[in-house]
C-alpha cells in the first residue's frame, strides 16, 4: 500500500509545523523538504479546510498547526487526505469489468489488508511521528 504525495507531503507540513512554535511560510517548508510550493500551497489549504492549520495571509502570516500533535491522528488524516483505496479494480464498482469479481477471493483478502494498514496507522499520532528535536 502506497500514500500518494498528497497525503505524504501533508504529513510533512504537519510535522514541519508542529516543531515550530511561529508562524511557519510556505516557503520555508518547501525549501526544507525540497518540493513544489505551488503544490504545498494546494496541501496546507486542504489542510486548514479540514482544521489542522491556522493560516493568515500577508505580513507576518504564514501557517500554525492547530491541533496539538497527540490529537492529531495519523489514520484519520490519511483518510481524509487519500482519493480512494481502490487497491484493485474490483474495489470500485463504478469501473470494475474484472470479469471474476463475483468469485473471486481476492478483494476479501486485499479489504481485510486494507483494514489492517489503517487499523496500524490509527494506533499513532502526529507525536508519535515527530522527528527528533533539531534546529530546523
Amino acid at each position: 500500500m502506497k500514500l500518494t504525495l498528497y497525503s505524504d507531503y501533508s504529513l510533512r507540513v504537519l510535522m514541519y509545523a508542529a516543531r515550530k512554535d511561529e508562524r511557519v511560510q510556505i516557503d520555508e517548508i518547501a525549501k526544507f523538504y525540497g518540493i513544489s510550493k505551488n503544490h504545498l500551497t494546494k496541501v496546507v489549504n486542504n489542510l486548514a479546510t479540514l482544521g489542522y492549520l491556522e493560516t493568515t495571509r500577508g505580513r507576518g502570516g504564514g501557517i500554525r498547526i492547530k491541533m496539538a500533535p497527540e490529537e492529531i491522528n495519523i489514520g484519520a488524516l490519511i483518510r481524509k487526505t487519500e482519493e480512494n483505496f481502490t487497491l484493485v479494480e474490483c474495489f470500485d464498482r463504478e469501473t470494475n469489468t474484472c470479469p471474476i469479481a463475483g468469485i473471486c477471493g481476492l478483494q476479501n483478502v486485499l479489504g481485510e489488508a486494507l483494514n489492517a494498514y489503517l487499523s496500524v496507522l490509527d494506533k499513532y499520532t502526529l507525536q508519535d511521528v515527530l522527528f527528533r528535536k533539531i534546529a530546523l
